[in-house]
């Protein structure tokens, strides 16, 4: 068996790879990118000829790899937590369908909202569709878990929801790999009704799904993902879940907690073990990493019976990710992991690249709306976000992928006018272009720069689904032609780019401005690679 050092990200990827894998679908979203990178840059997948390309969102990327699932091959889905929204459509839906190839859908949520706009639980949506969710607490449980997850969605015919958070996607750890297994051959489902949602259909589907929910439970008993672990001292009882039992077993070098613990990695949870837990115990401590899923399963509505501590009563942060000393002060004792940081270590907040094209973009933006005063300029997500900080204070919104052009268009619609919207090229495919089209459609006076800057940039600078095509696409969404304005945005070039801002600016009717350069940092590595091939 050989042993390899991954990233989380990395051994759910390899995992997927010597699980027989046929295809992989995703969005990049920190912190699920590197899943796909990982398959990307692999030579085994590539001889394999398993597909790895980006897809344009996070829904068109769910609804690929259930056709390939209907095909009979393997596929896997991946996405960071707020992608799941994206997502949710399809993903609810899946469930009722049931699949035919093994599925499984990689959450990857992000507490403390390292690069996130909140800190929603991937696990109320596998809940809430009535999947299995497995939740690895370390990387070998991960890798482990991708093969038994293909295996049990096959056999259970539903989609498995793998759910991961940041520090599991980006810290490193051995990882025992297993032998490969072949891709399954194409095959049709059984039943041909099984993917055809008409009402009939579905309410038949749907039972059966509920029917399924007990097998499903007594599974999470006997995977072995799940475990019940005694402990001498009855005084307290602990469900740590995921990640948070690595942060548990961190407080105790000799790896013996006194008491007694259930270790969650399988849900729907298993009831029987909980009861066991509860009626043993004086108290029970809840670590879950993210939302308090489990805490409020076990509280109930009235809140009455066992005594239950955790993020809803202050024994555990209500928000941010778990750590040892967080899990070490719930039990009661000396959080000694870490160093303080030094007050000479001043903090450094992000900031656009030197070079970056968003700079010019900005400067010009910034000049021309200064007659008009703050407040009208509506942004999306990704590096042009930063245009919020100094020195260019640049942006006046940034709610979830698409939003700017939307927002625009109530605003102008609400007599905001000129309301301009950001959004980058790679956001733009993503979910800006039906937004486009309602702009279209009902003639609203808005201006919309799309910053191309060629890649997805803020994850890393993935391929851009908009790569050559942002024209076409507008102009065949409906907007003017002789208003679809491409701009290189440079120093030099400041004045032309007022002069076109002003114009659309001054046009009462939907405009598209383009300002076209490419990132700063994938043109280093570009370069850096063309100069290393010349070697």
């Amino acid at each position: 068996m050989k042993r390899v050092i991954l990233l989380g990200d990395e051994a759910i990827a390899q995992g997927a790879i010597d699980a027989g894998m046929s295809g992989i679908f995703a969005y990049p979203g920190t912190p699920s990118t590197e899943i796909t990178e990982y398959v990307q840059h692999s030579k085994e997948a590539k001889e394999k000829g398993i597909r790895s390309a980006w897809s344009s969102n996070e829904k068109t990327a769910c609804e690929a790899a259930l056709g390939m699932s209907y095909a009979g091959k393997r596929s896997m889905c991946c996405m960071k937590h707020v992608g799941v929204n994206v997502a949710a459509d399809n993903f609810v839906n899946a469930a009722v369908t049931g699949v035919n190839g093994g599925f499984i859908f990689v959450a990857a949520d992000d507490p403390s909202m390292h690069s996130s706009q909140n800190e929603q639980d991937s696990r109320f949506y596998g809940n809430f569709a009535l999947v299995p969710i497995l939740e690895p607490s370390n990387q070998q449980e991960a890798y482990n878990m991708v093969r038994y997850g293909f295996e049990y969605s096959e056999r259970i015919k539903l989609p498995v929801m793998l759910r991961i958070t940041t520090r599991l996607a980006h810290s490193r750890s051995g990882v025992n790999v297993q032998e490969k297994l072949a891709q399954n051959e194409l095959k049709f489902p059984e039943n041909p009704n099984q993917f055809v949602l008409l009402p009939a259909i579905a309410r038949k589907n749907y039972k059966a799904l509920i029917a399924k929910q007990p097998e499903m439970e007594q599974e999470g008993m006997k995977s072995g993902f799940n475990q019940y672990i005694d402990g001498e001292d009855k005084s307290l009882g602990i469900i740590a879940c995921g990640i948070g039992y690595n942060y548990l077993m961190e407080n105790f070098k000799d790896g013996k907690c006194p008491h007694p613990i259930l270790k969650i990695s399988q849900y729907p949870l298993p009831k029987e073990w909980i009861a066991k837990l509860v009626d043993s115990c004086e108290k029970v401590l809840v670590l879950e990493e993210g939302m308090p899923v489990v805490e409020e399963q076990l509280r109930g509505i009235l809140n009455r019976g066992a005594n239950v501590i955790g993020r809803l009563d202050g024994a555990v942060p209500r928000d941010g990710e778990l750590n040892p000393n967080i899990v070490a002060k719930a039990l009661g004792l000396h959080d000694a992991f870490g160093l303080n940081i030094p007050e000479l270590v001043a903090p450094r907040p992000p900031k656009l690249c030197d070079g970056c094209p968003h700079i010019d973009s900005y400067n010009a933006l910034n000049e021309v709306l200064k007659p008009y005063g703050k407040g009208r300029v509506f942004s999306d997500i990704g590096c042009y976000t930063l245009g919020f900080l100094d020195p260019f204070n640049a942006i006046n919104s940034t709610v979830d992928m698409g939003a700017s052009i939307t927002m625009a268009k109530g605003a102008a619609d609400a007599g905001l006018v000129p309301a301009v919207a950001v959004i980058g090229d790679s956001t733009f495919t993503h979910s800006g272009m039906t937004g486009l089209l309602d702009c279209v459609n009902d003639k609203s006076p808005v201006t919309i720069l799309i910053l191309d800057n060629e890649t997805t940039g803020m994850t890393g600078g993935q391929d851009s689904s908009a790569l050559g095509k942002l024209e076409q696409i507008c102009e065949g969404i409906g907007v003017e032609k002789e208003h679809i304005r491409i701009l290189k945005p440079l120093r030099k070039n400041h004045d032309e780019m007022l002069q076109a801002i002003s114009e659309e600016l001054a046009y009462n009717g939907v405009s598209v401005i383009i300002p076209r350069r490419e990132c700063i940092q994938t043109l280093n590595k570009r370069m850096r690679a063309k100069f290393a091939n010349k070697k």
